[in-house]
């Protein structure tokens, strides 16, 4: 079938729009209309090839749509059903099966190689083939192949262009503190970044009962909105030491610092707001691909400091992503407030804007003459 999407075909360079060919659903494949796409960090990050999926690609993880074809052997969604896209697991390994799927043992030949696992690619560009099943999905187009384990089946009353985020960004911050932290109540955060994922993390800080959240971000207006979201102090790393900044703020330290932003002077920073035994969490995907591990091992063993790395928040989509809906029904969990709309075409402006901090998070929308 025929399908518009967005091709990375250089690194750094414009996404290109093109015409292509979509194979049929195989017995494993869903079908699914795409309404709506977040812009991840990530998909930047395969485009510019810091993770080396290959070009040309299509990229898009954050995808939310509706079913309309389902292969022989699925069960777990029909067609019209609603759905949220997130990264795929294989289900069956040791980690899978203990409720682990965002480590997968094959974790990166379902998600990055840009093909299906025997190496076939389902999108063609008149004849020639072009990388997808990034993440399982390949979202930035008007349709995608998915599958049982990266589909999570959500109530059709929610709007479908604010439920993209939830697979991959969203969920990753929030999930982070209620999920692989399990931040107790009345415990204390200090959240580096405050982009889409540091500020999903202050949603999820809220939620679990933490007495003092502290952002730190050098941007005023994300700082304004940190505190807007329940942040109960921010910080401008441009204006002082963060570390001396939140032991001013808590004493000792905090109990956990979630590093957001992949960069190696800000998460040696982080390493020094912890009280005694806490927790450093390294969420942001390093542009250095030879970046080091934050503090000396000196320091690490004086303090009993943990350094945990978290991929996707630890969560288990199909529970998880309708927890987060559920909490945003009830007014607990606006990350609608981080969304800014633009249509599908627009990619690069969003890119763009992304970059230049004019926006948190932008969500593409799929105007109908493309479906």
């Amino acid at each position: 079938m025929k399908i518009t999407a967005a091709v990375a075909k250089f690194p750094k360079a414009d996404f290109e729009f093109a015409e292509l060919e979509l194979e049929e659903p195989r017995d494993d494949e869903i079908l699914v209309r795409i309404a709506a796409v977040g812009l991840c960090h990530t998909d930047l990050v395969a485009r510019d090839q810091i993770l080396p999926v290959p070009l040309p690609a299509i990229l898009g993880h954050e995808g939310a749509g509706m079913v309309v074809r389902v292969g022989a052997n699925v069960s777990k969604v029909a067609e019209g059903d609603h759905v949220v896209l997130t990264f795929r697991s294989c289900a069956v390994c040791t980690r899978c099966l203990a409720g682990e799927p965002t480590y997968c043992e094959q974790a990166l030949a379902l998600n990055y190689t840009g093909c299906r696992p025997d190496g076939s690619k389902a999108i063609h560009d008149h004849g020639a083939p072009v990388s997808s099943n990034f993440f399982g999905q390949s979202s930035f187009a008007t349709y995608a192949l998915a599958y049982e384990s990266n589909v999570v089946k959500i109530d059709p009353t929610v709007p479908l262009e604010l439920l993209g985020p939830l697979g991959c960004g969203v969920q990753t911050g929030a999930g982070a503190v209620l999920r692989a932290l399990a931040c107790p109540k009345g415990s204390s955060i200090v959240i580096l970044g405050g982009g889409s994922v540091g500020l999903s993390a202050v949603l999820g800080a809220v939620i679990a009962g933490c007495t003092t959240i502290i952002v730190s971000d050098p941007k005023a207006e994300r700082r304004a909105l940190a505190l807007e979201l329940g942040a109960t102090h921010v910080i401008d790393p441009t204006a002082e030491k963060v570390n001396k900044a939140v032991r001013r703020l808590t004493g000792a330290g905090a109990d956990f610092a979630l590093d957001t932003t992949g960069a190696g002077p800000v998460m040696d920073s982080a390493l020094g707001c912890l009280r005694p035994h806490g927790t450093l969490a390294l969420l942001g995907v390093p542009s250095n691909p030879e970046q080091r591990l934050p503090g000396l091992a000196s320091t690490v063993l004086m303090f009993g400091y943990t350094i945990k790395g978290i991929i996707e928040g630890d969560s288990q989509p199909d529970s998880f992503i309708p927890e987060l809906i559920s909490y945003y029904l009830e007014g607990r969990f606006p990350f609608d407030k981080l969304i800014s709309l633009y249509r599908f075409d627009q990619l690069n402006q969003a890119v763009q804007d992304q970059h230049d901090g004019k926006i948190v998070k932008a969500v593409l929308t799929m105007p109908n003459h493309l479906l």
